[in-house]
């Protein structure tokens, strides 16, 4: 029996749920990664190691091990002007800001007539996540998958 470790690609299923339980995201295909290389939050990835095809877990993941702590310096007061052609600008709506660092995410928290409170952290941080899993698949991964440094065919990554 194949167990998880460094350069497996595993599917899985899950339903992610917030401390309220609300389920903020869930898998309708497994989806596939290649274990060790950094491709899921480090907190499910841990609990996920050393397991086979066939189990199911319930992982409680910290924001430390998620998205993070929330920063208040990614936390930003910018002229609404900078929003043109935008009409109603309301809390919740993400918007693509160019950075240094390239594209980046950023969720408004408040708006008036001058200004709009955007936050670039990430919409997980500060939450601890709950996920629910069911593990599909476990096998090595190819040469292929390897060089490439992600997991190839159904649930991967397509070129």
């Amino acid at each position: 029996m194949t167990t998880i470790s460094k350069d497996s690609v595993v599917s899985f299923k899950y339903t992610l749920t917030n401390s309220e339980g609300q389920t903020l995201d869930q898998s309708s295909e497994p989806l596939a990664y290649l274990h060790g290389h950094s491709q899921i939050i480090p907190g499910l990835e841990k609990e996920l190691e050393g397991r086979s095809a066939g189990e199911a877990l319930q992982v409680k993941v910290e924001p430390a091990e998620a998205y993070g702590e929330i920063d208040e310096s990614m936390i930003h007061t910018v002229p609404r002007a900078m929003f043109q052609g935008v009409d109603n600008i309301e809390p919740g709506m993400q918007f693509e800001s160019q950075t240094d660092d390239g594209a980046q995410i950023v969720t408004v928290k408040q708006a008036d007539e001058n200004e709009v409170i955007v936050d670039a952290n990430h919409p997980l941080a500060g939450q601890t996540l709950n996920f629910d899993v069911e593990i599909v698949e476990v096998r090595a991964a190819t040469e292929d998958e390897l060089s490439h440094g992600h997991a190839h065919g159904a649930g991967g990554h397509h070129h």
